[in-house]
């Protein structure tokens, strides 16, 4: 059972925003007395930037881009790259490679990455060109030197953090925030969410949950309360061919974008970067494999699948708790 949320340190909320990688960020955040908005504007900033450089692979000086764009050898990293690429090895070697961080060839491969969209008139890779990406690709390739905290590039290898590294500067930014004092507060980035404390009048940061396109089912909200929620979602980014949506989750089974009728799927976790993650992995999983495999792991998640008759939702009875605990907003 959670503790009882504790005041917040003052009865102001300030809103504040921005770009980052790729897309925007805000957050509502109850100041601590004598804080000053413009400087916590900063710092959240300063956090968001240093994500950039570490993980960003559109960023040509990202220490990501740098390791890969190296010869083969053995390269040794900053403690911050270290700790979450041994963390997204983790979350792949606990999901089979659901999630697996060694397929940007793939990615680009497939038009999704840095060197931009394939040519419209051959968007699709041949069966060779995919097989070339998977060779180099697969998280078990990837060999680590924990001694010297260092990361073998096998060559060719590219690595592609974008899985979990939204989520985790989400959890880079709520960290940020505390330590600053203002430890009730609601990030988003991109889509992503979480939500610590709770705001002045007592309530707590009520959000609605992402549906995907077409759907008619009633709004669904819920109260972040130290919690963090993550939709991925087939309509985000993907291109069509030929009648066939091809959205820009790519299973690393198959080196191919998913196609088994999972919309989307929405995961709750008391951490952004493991949401991030757990609903791109049971993404990957699809609609047969993942609701049995998000049971047993306790994950509560929502899966939306896509039928003749429409969009049909699956939930796991975590989900069905949580939701149970949740009150209609005032």
């Amino acid at each position: 059972m959670r503790a009882a949320p504790q005041r917040p340190p003052s009865d102001l909320i300030w809103s504040l925003g921005g770009q980052t990688m790729g897309t925007t960020w805000s957050a509502r955040v109850v100041p601590a007395p004598g804080s000053d908005q413009a400087a916590l504007q900063a710092a959240v900033e300063a956090e968001l930037t240093t994500v950039v450089h570490l993980f960003s692979h559109w960023e040509p000086r990202s220490e990501l881009s740098r390791f890969n764009n190296a010869p083969a050898g053995v390269w040794a990293v900053s403690q911050g790259f270290w700790d979450l690429l041994t963390a997204s090895l983790d979350i792949a070697d606990d999901t089979d490679g659901a999630v697996d961080p060694t397929l940007g060839a793939v990615v680009d491969l497939w038009g999704f990455g840095p060197p931009g969209p394939r040519p419209a008139d051959d968007p699709v890779p041949d069966d060779d060109a995919i097989q070339a990406a998977l060779s180099v690709s697969g998280f078990q390739a990837l060999r680590l030197n924990r001694d010297a905290r260092g990361v073998m590039q096998p060559g060719g290898m590219r690595l592609d953090l974008s899985a979990i590294a939204k989520g985790h500067a989400v959890d880079r930014v709520s960290d940020r925030l505390i330590a600053e004092g203002a430890t009730s507060h609601l990030i988003e980035i991109g889509g992503e969410l979480k939500g610590r404390g709770v705001k002045p009048d007592g309530q707590p940061w009520w959000v609605e949950i992402e549906a995907p396109p077409g759907s008619t089912a009633p709004r669904t909200v819920a109260a972040l309360f130290d919690l963090a929620v993550a939709t991925s979602g087939d309509y985000r980014r993907a291109f069509r061919h030929r009648g066939r949506v091809y959205p820009h989750t790519i299973s690393g089974r198959t080196g191919r974008p998913v196609d088994h009728g999972l919309v989307s799927v929405t995961v709750f976790h008391e951490q952004a970067m493991m949401a991030d993650a757990w609903s791109t992995a049971l993404t990957v999983m699809g609609p047969v494999e993942g609701p049995p495999f998000a049971d047993a792991m306790g994950l509560a998640a929502c899966f939306t699948t896509r039928d003749g008759q429409g969009l049909i939702e699956t939930v796991t009875p975590a989900w069905h708790a949580m939701m149970d605990e949740d009150e209609t907003p005032a």
